[in-house]
């Protein structure tokens, strides 16, 4: 009350209502202020809580239990969902690894940055030291930082984590495909080097490694957990699996009833168990926030070293929602509803800004950023809506498809499908090029995205064109031949 404006406000109302205790209006005025306070601020009491990513390449809508696989057990994700929430309705940004993790760390439209596609060994771009990743945006909180996995953002020291405001990294530079015992590449790559921070450790790693990456990711990861208990931390764990070619550990070899690829999902499954359980032990459970997601749709054409995005259409590659919808997972006891489903939609490029709004941390504002701070669907806010009036779904800078709402717009565009029958024991089998019209599906009814309804509803396709006008000038579409206004640079090195 030592405040002159709000003591001669109090004295207003005195005067006004003679009647009213000085004591009275002064409780009311405060509980006001507490409510409005509330109102303008929802995020947890809890202050720096950490934040842990876990993000797989190449899995399936359908290869997590809770959302539908008929023989892969995952009991630590299914635990997981029933003491949060799992979303139906989320998206990677793009169906391949360099563009669709790209989004995630920056907030992004892979094309806004300048990212596409798969970055390899001979690649000369990465991310621009410019962008501001989720690792940035804490950093300044007093965060600790650290990824134990897949980069795929630029293997060149300039590109590396350490450079984008990450403490510590360990894993591969980009696919473990990309080694000379791909079975269509040829000679096409060197040999696969594992990196510890700026230091290649093992320049040629082989099968008997890969065997280990999962397990060697979690347990550096549950030591730096151990390790950070007592600070805020951001920890990424972006598994190189179960992107092919699969290996997998001893202890969960042959385990599975869906051959080697459940064997890989199950060990993965059994990676979330350790990382949450080392969470409870260190007594941070209740101020740890846990997203677990996947960069895009499974590889369809490997078969049996393959996931499942059923009932969704295609798979990776494509933007049908089998190459952009993933399972994703997210846990916070005491702060998101347990056992709960939102079904608005999302994507990957709302982490940054959420994860900013929840540490205190700030959004870039001298450039775009796509992204929405996405909280109040996680916290289970009555009558939250998804912050995106539109998604946009692109294929490097070829504008595919836009959603809002329950309706998704697919425009005339290229993409490839299975040519017969798909690949098996890691050798992937023939895809040819289809194309698509213009085409309107209802995802409420159809999410299999089967019946074409266009011609039942213009107004809505008229209000989706529209809203891709929109896309086309902010970020080009090399479909209509437009170039974006608000494009970035990647980081390049000559």
């Amino acid at each position: 009350m030592a405040d002159s404006e709000t003591r001669s406000s109090l004295q207003r109302v005195k005067k006004r209502f003679p009647g009213i205790s000085f004591l009275v209006i002064c409780l009311a005025f405060l509980s006001l202020l507490s409510l409005l306070s509330n109102v303008a601020d929802a995020r947890p009491a809890r202050q720096h809580p950490n934040f842990v990513i876990i993000f797989t390449d190449d899995q399936g809508y359908q290869d997590v239990g809770i959302f539908g696989s008929p023989n892969i057990k995952t009991p630590n994700l299914d635990q997981m969902a029933k003491e949060g929430i799992r979303f139906t309705d989320f998206y990677a940004a793009q169906a391949v690894c360099s563009a669709s993790r790209v989004a995630l760390l920056t907030g992004c439209y892979p094309n806004r940055v300048g990212i596409r596609g798969a970055l390899g060994p001979q690649s000369k771009i990465g991310i621009n030291a410019e962008e501001t990743t989720i690792a940035e945006v804490v950093k300044p909180q007093g965060y600790a930082t650290a990824i134990y996995g897949k980069w795929h953002l630029g293997h060149l020291p300039e590109f590396l984590p350490t450079r984008h405001g990450f403490d510590e990294y360990f894993g591969l530079p980009y696919s473990n495909d990309m080694w000379p015992f791909h079975p269509t590449a040829g000679k096409r790559f060197p040999d696969l080097p594992l990196i510890e921070n700026e230091t290649i450790i093992n320049p040629k790693i082989t099968g008997k490694e890969q065997a280990q990456l999962t397990t060697w990711y979690t347990e550096r990861a549950v030591s730096f957990i151990n390790k950070n208990h007592d600070k805020p931390f951001f920890l990424y764990v972006p598994h190189s699996m179960p992107h092919v070619p699969l290996f997998v550990s001893d202890k969960f070899k042959g385990k599975s009833e869906q051959g080697l690829y459940g064997d890989v999902i199950m060990e993965i499954d059994w990676s979330v168990g350790q990382i949450r359980q080392a969470l409870k032990e260190n007594g941070i459970e209740e101020n740890t926030l846990v997203i677990f997601t996947s960069d895009n749709g499974p590889w369809l054409s490997y078969g049996d070293h393959a996931g499942s995005a059923l009932p969704l259409r295609e798979g990776k590659g494509t933007a049908w929602d089998g190459g952009q919808r993933e399972p994703c997972i997210m846990a916070w006891p005491g702060q998101i509803p347990a056992d709960s489903v939102c079904h608005q939609m999302a994507m990957t490029i709302d982490i940054l800004p959420t994860i900013a709004y929840l540490s205190g941390g700030k959004v870039p504002s001298d450039r775009i950023i796509d992204g929405k701070n996405i909280w109040p669907l996680m916290s289970g806010e009555q009558g939250a809506k998804s912050p995106h009036d539109v998604l946009y779904f692109y294929w490097g800078d070829h504008l595919n498809a836009v959603r809002s709402g329950k309706w998704k717009l697919h425009f005339p565009h290229p993409y490839r499908s299975l040519k017969n029958k798909p690949g098996s024991g890691g050798t992937p089998g023939p895809y040819i090029q289809k194309k698509t019209g213009l085409a309107l599906y209802n995802l409420d009814d159809d999410v299999s995205e089967s019946k074409n309804v266009a011609n039942q509803h213009p107004d809505v396709v008229k209000r989706l064109t529209a809203l891709a006008e929109q896309a086309r000038e902010d970020l080009g579409d090399t479909g209509t031949k437009r170039k974006g206004k608000n494009n970035r640079q990647p980081g390049r090195v000559d």
